[in-house]
């Protein structure tokens, strides 16, 4: 390169491409953690509703992780098949939020039904015994309690 030549001009092809993948890249990361914040959470949620829908309420029981003044006989009364909840024959996790000021726990919004499969919205007869409870979550040791 001589003193009076012009310096070589890089493409600005190529700074666009790089800008491009770069917000490509934390565009992905972004959704990947949206997606997938509350796995580990809805995995355990999906593992206690899989347990109630079965009828195996011992099992339903220990996924819940009781404190001692929640007996399995209060248990059934919410969630047996002649409980407040049961029978569930159905779920759908509706939504996994975390509530405001709480850090080791999330809110599990689940719609329960007494029929299987889930019934449409548009059979009122069916979906009006559909309910929705929502149910806390202990992130740390994934048990379950009711909203205070």
């Amino acid at each position: 390169m001589g003193l009076l030549e012009p310096p070589v001009e890089t493409s600005s092809k190529t700074r666009h491409l790089k800008f491009v993948a770069v917000a490509l890249v934390v565009l992905a990361a972004v959704v990947l953690y949206l997606t997938f914040r509350f796995y580990p959470e809805q995995r355990a949620a999906q593992r206690f509703f899989d347990a109630l829908v079965a009828g195996d309420m011992k099992t339903a029981y220990q996924l819940w992780k009781p404190q001692p003044s929640y007996r399995m006989q209060d248990f059934m009364a919410d969630w047996g098949p002649y409980g407040y909840y049961g029978p569930v024959k159905s779920y759908k996790i509706l939504k996994i939020s975390e509530p405001k000021g709480s850090r080791n726990s999330v809110a599990v919004e689940v719609a329960v039904s007494p029929f299987s499969p889930m019934p449409d919205p548009s059979d009122a007869e069916k979906s009006r015994r559909t309910r929705v409870v929502t149910v806390w979550m202990n992130t740390e040791d994934k048990s379950f309690s009711f909203p205070p």
